[in-house]
Parts: structure tokens; sequence; C-alpha cells
């Protein structure tokens, strides 16, 4: 199968008064489309900034980001991306936040619409159409955020350490719930996380950065014997702990 996405020999650094910094060096990488891609590295490692090259926030300065897809469509908009925190507007009802982004790329049509609506519908959000961000749990705010970006109808998601805000409770509920509704909807998607044990509870293959400047120390190949995987039956696999360990170490 050919590769969505692939990154060949990506190299950049970040460029100040004081100096220059490198952030990633040599990064090569394949993404199958359809899969779920886990990024793990060392807090400050240069995981976020290569999310922000593969959005194309900003360029590579050695290197290349390709895409593979038949049409005309710009890059950039290919790309859903979620971030940390939910970032919805308080002033706005759930509905209109879900549909923040298509206003804003002009793609607000009466069928973009009813998709919003539908997805609210089938993700159990329907109810709180007018209700306000403040009076959702921390969950059903992640929710409404990846519809926001789902909406969009994007071939590739991004999401950067997107469950870090929320109690260890909640957040194993709310990954369980982000990795359905991204497997339902048949996207590829990349995470960025520096918990060992979310990378390998939701990837499908886990990529091990090295420090700053970040290099690709590994890569694994996810495979566990549960049946209907789940990021928390993921959990209970018994490859589970010597997939934690081989990825501890090369971290350690």
């Amino acid at each position: 199968m050919n590769p969505v996405l692939t990154l060949d020999h990506v190299s950049y650094s970040y460029h100040t008064p004081s100096g220059e910094t490198p952030a990633l060096k040599d990064v090569s990488f394949s993404v199958r489309p359809g899969s779920f891609t886990s990024i793990a590295g060392p807090s400050g490692c240069g995981k976020s900034t290569l999310l922000s090259l593969i959005a194309g926030l900003i360029a590579p300065e050695k290197g290349c980001i390709r895409f593979y897809k038949s049409d005309a469509m710009p890059a950039a908009a290919r790309i859903g991306y979620m971030l940390q925190h939910d970032t919805l507007l308080e002033w706005r009802t759930i509905y209109k936040n879900i549909l923040l982004g298509l206003e804003v790329t002009h793609q607000c049509t009466e069928q973009k619409k009813r998709l919003a609506a539908d997805m609210m519908h089938d993700y159990g959000l329907a109810s709180f159409k007018n209700a306000h961000p403040s009076e959702l749990s921390g969950g059903m705010r992640q929710r409404a955020a990846l519809i926001r970006t789902l909406v969009l109808e994007p071939d590739i998601l991004l999401l950067d350490e997107p469950f870090s805000a929320l109690d260890y409770q909640t957040r194993l509920e709310v990954s369980d719930d982000i990795f359905r509704i991204i497997k339902e909807q048949e996207k590829t998607a990349l995470l960025v996380t520096h918990d060992i044990s979310e990378a390998i509870a939701m990837g499908e293959q886990v990529i091990v950065l090295s420090s700053r400047p970040a290099g690709i120390k590994n890569v694994f190949d996810i495979h566990l014997s549960v049946d209907k995987r789940t990021p928390f039956s993921s959990r209970t696999a018994p490859e589970f702990s010597a997939y934690f360990h081989q990825i501890w170490k090369e971290l350690s």
C-alpha cells in the first residue's frame, strides 16, 4: 500500500539573535493511509515542531515532506490539527464552535452544516448544541474539538498531546472515545505524546525520537493480541508490558 505521507531526511533549526537551536535532524518515515502512528520522545525534543512541519506551519530547512493525493488540493488543506487544549470559544455555543473552522476557511455550506449536525448526533453532542463550553465536561469538550477538526474532512489528523490537560481517568475514557471516532471516520492519525503507555495503547506503530535535535532512534510495529482493540483494552494485552520496557529503554 502506498503511503499517504512521507518525510525524507527532514531537518529544522530555530534561529534567534543569540544563535541557532537545532530541533530535528535527518528525520525520515512514511505513514500508511488509515493508520494510527504514535510519536514518542523526551520532553522538549521537537515532537511539536515535527507536527508543525507536517502541517505546513513552518518549512523544513533540509529534506522534504510529500503528500500522496491525485487532486490539486494544497497539502495544508489536507491536515486537521488538534492541539493540547480544546481552544473552544466560551462566547460561542458548541455548534458554533464546531462551525468555526468552516467559517474561517470559507466552507460553511449547508452541506457542511448538515455534516456537523450529523456528527454531533452520532457522537453524543446533539443535545448540547446550544450549550457553551463551560457547561461540558473535559471529555465532551475534546469530543467537540475533534468534530470541529473532522468536519473539515482532512486526510490526516495531527494530535498534539490532546489528552494532557485531563485527569487520568478522564484521559483513559477520552482516548477510547477519540480512537473510536477516528477509526469510524477512517482517518490517518499521528499522535504526539510523552506518555509511553498512551503511545502503545493508541498506535499501530510507535516512532521513538531521541533528545534534541530529534532523530529517529527506533520504530516499533505494535501487535497486540486483543479482540476489537481500543486504547483501554490494549493495556490488558500480554505483549503490552514488553513494548513498554523496550520503548522505555530507548528513551532512558
